[in-house]
């Protein structure tokens, strides 16, 4: 049976005032989940720019979720929009501009466009990172032949300065670099992102593209799918995390990631109220 994300809180928000309870340490169990940065903390930071995973970084996360584009002349940059405008104020794309024209632009908190090295070398020197890397391609702006390059740029890239306690791996909700990289990169950790929650449809995509990650919506998710999905060896993470309420249904629900736009927030919460969970 599939609850709707109201419901579920209102009926977990009832459980305890001070500590919530979750079914799996009713045996005294520690449940541990990886809570990670959705772009670098996107309501608490200038999201995507070092500032904001410096930020959280120095606030005590160590996982982090980002979005890598490709500028007009092959340049690898960390930005989610399809357009400058939201973040910038300009007009156009990073697929359409140079990297000497991107560098020139700033974010309208006045942060300048992160580029991927930029990023890798940041987290180059600091152990046991969870960092997932969305590939933010299309058939529009990435033909096959060009989405192929920009997986051997980013693959050939992101492999070797990924420390080797780290766990980096390549997200999208574009099948097509997900069955790329996996046929040409089999040591690659991949992950299949879906607006659709976790359900049996949901995880037969992500094992029919030989993967056992899935990333998939909080809302209509329930308790069952995501044991179901375990047993069949996939691991679940649960996308988007807009408040402490929602790490606490996603850790309720079983879920091994959660995504979180204010996870320095949600991890100030957890490390004073629930100690039966341990936040990676």
């Amino acid at each position: 049976m599939t609850y709707s994300l109201k419901n579920l809180i209102c009926f977990y928000c009832m459980a305890a005032s001070s500590l919530f309870f979750f079914p799996e340490t009713a045996a005294s169990q520690t449940k541990t989940v990886q809570l990670f940065a959705h772009r670098g903390g996107a309501y608490e930071f200038d999201e995507n720019t070092l500032s904001a995973f410096e930020s959280s970084y120095n606030e005590g996360l160590r996982g982090f979720e980002t979005d890598v584009r490709l500028s007009k002349d092959g340049e690898l940059v960390i930005f989610h929009d399809a357009s400058l405008e939201r973040m910038t104020g300009q007009q156009g794309s990073i697929e359409e501009l140079t990297s000497s024209e991107l560098k020139a632009i700033t974010t309208k908190k006045g942060n300048p466009i992160l580029f991927l090295g930029e990023l890798l070398d940041y987290f180059a020197d600091k152990p046991g990172i969870y960092l997932e890397l969305e590939m933010k391609t299309n058939e529009k702006h990435y033909p096959q032949e060009k989405l192929e390059q920009y997986c051997d740029q980013l693959y050939g890239m992101v492999m070797p300065k990924k420390p080797a306690s780290s766990t980096y791996l390549f997200t999208s909700f574009d099948k097509r670099p997900l069955r790329y990289i996996k046929e040409t990169y089999p040591d690659a950790d991949m992950l299949f992102i879906t607006s659709k929650p976790c359900s049996e449809e949901t995880v037969r995509e992500t094992l029919e593209l030989g993967l056992n990650r899935l990333g998939c919506n909080l809302d209509g998710t329930s308790r069952a799918s995501v044991k179901q999905a375990q047993e069949a060896g996939v691991l679940v993470s649960c996308w988007p995390g807009r408040s402490i309420e929602d790490f606490r249904l996603g850790v309720a629900l079983g879920c091994d990631y959660l995504c979180s736009d204010v996870p320095v927030q949600v991890k100030r919460w957890a490390d004073n109220h629930i100690k039966e969970v341990n936040i990676k």
